[in-house]
């Protein structure tokens, strides 16, 4: 088993903020889908939504599995990346929820 390096600080406020950041967003993402642009949800709102949710299930199990210590430290970077592709991605579906642009 490989130790992982959540002893420290600063890795551990890091790692706090933006995996709240993320979750926030996310959050945010998911209610704008069910409520704008008017009730009932546009479908294609919906499935947006749902498939940023899955990708992130994906970065939770990693997280969870990186806070365990089965993976490397080495993986960090990919999970960071992870969830910024995810931040990207949730920003990119709230402006098109809120037809920014337009």
């Amino acid at each position: 088993m490989v130790m992982s390096t959540l002893d420290d600080p600063k890795d551990r406020i890091i790692n706090l903020v933006v995996g709240g950041f993320t979750c926030l967003l996310i959050l945010v993402t998911l209610i704008s889908a069910f409520v704008f642009p008017h009730l009932p949800p546009k479908p294609l709102n919906v499935f947006f939504a749902v498939c940023i949710s899955l990708s992130s299930a994906t970065a939770c199990i990693l997280i969870y599995w990186y806070r365990q210590g089965d993976l490397e430290p080495k993986f960090r970077s990919l999970i960071y990346y992870i969830l910024f592709s995810i931040i990207m991605l949730c920003i990119c579906a709230n402006l098109y929820f809120h037809d920014v642009g337009r």
